[in-house]
């Protein structure tokens, strides 16, 4: 499984990175627009700064909702960095334009995703990845763990290369039920990357462990 983290925050990335367990990163404009960073030029600086601390897969998500306009926003993103994934809207022009950038050797990244059949369609257009939303699926009272498994499953009998990207993953519970669905990525917060660090008799037995040596040691 690889791991991405879902922020904008160039400290959190590199903390991520440094850990040595991140593949990638993902993004949208609420996670800019919550760094405080705004305007195309701007936008497109943070992109590179990005990309400047990971080794690859940074998806850069388009504004319009038209076909030329995601075409012409995503070509201008994929001249950023070699790393740079562009992310997609699942709607109608979005399946179409992620058909194209296929086409043209660029990949994609189809959010906002919250059922199979938009998970077929996006598989057929090309997409690099998908990326179901679990966390917003329950919070209208839908299992999201359950349309990752379904996807999942009809990805493997067809044998669609599109990678499954679990995202509005909220907590570590969310990350492992994903591991064991067989989600092939997820993207999270910081937070629930680390969160899988814990766990109370670790700590509890390194303070044994360390108290012994003391101990022993006659301090």
């Amino acid at each position: 499984m690889k791991f991405f983290i879902d922020t904008a925050n160039l400290a959190e990335i590199k903390e991520a990175y440094d850990l040595g367990v991140l593949d990638g990163v993902t993004t949208n404009p609420s996670l800019m627009a919550k760094e405080g960073i705004s305007g195309d030029s701007n936008v497109r600086a943070h992109y590179k700064a990005i990309c400047d601390i990971v080794d690859d897969k940074v998806s850069a998500e388009v504004i319009s909702t038209d076909f030329d306009g995601m075409i012409r926003e995503g070509k201008e993103l994929a001249k950023i960095d070699d790393k740079i994934v562009v992310k997609i809207p699942m709607i109608k022009d979005g399946v179409k334009a992620i058909k194209y950038f296929h086409s043209e050797g660029i990949r994609t990244n189809c959010t906002l995703v919250f059922s199979s059949g938009q998970a077929i369609l996006a598989a057929k257009a090309g997409a690099t990845y998908l990326s179901p939303f679990i966390g917003r699926l329950d919070d209208i009272s839908y299992d999201g763990l359950e349309l990752i498994e379904q996807i999942v499953h009809i990805y493997h009998t067809y044998g669609f290369a599109t990678e499954v990207l679990a995202a509005s993953v909220r907590h570590t519970m969310h990350l492992i039920k994903c591991a064991e669905i067989g989600a092939d990525v997820v993207t999270c917060p910081l937070k629930v990357i680390t969160g899988l660090l814990k766990h109370p008799l670790t700590d509890s037995g390194l303070a044994q462990f360390l108290a012994d040596h003391a101990k022993a040691a006659g301090k």
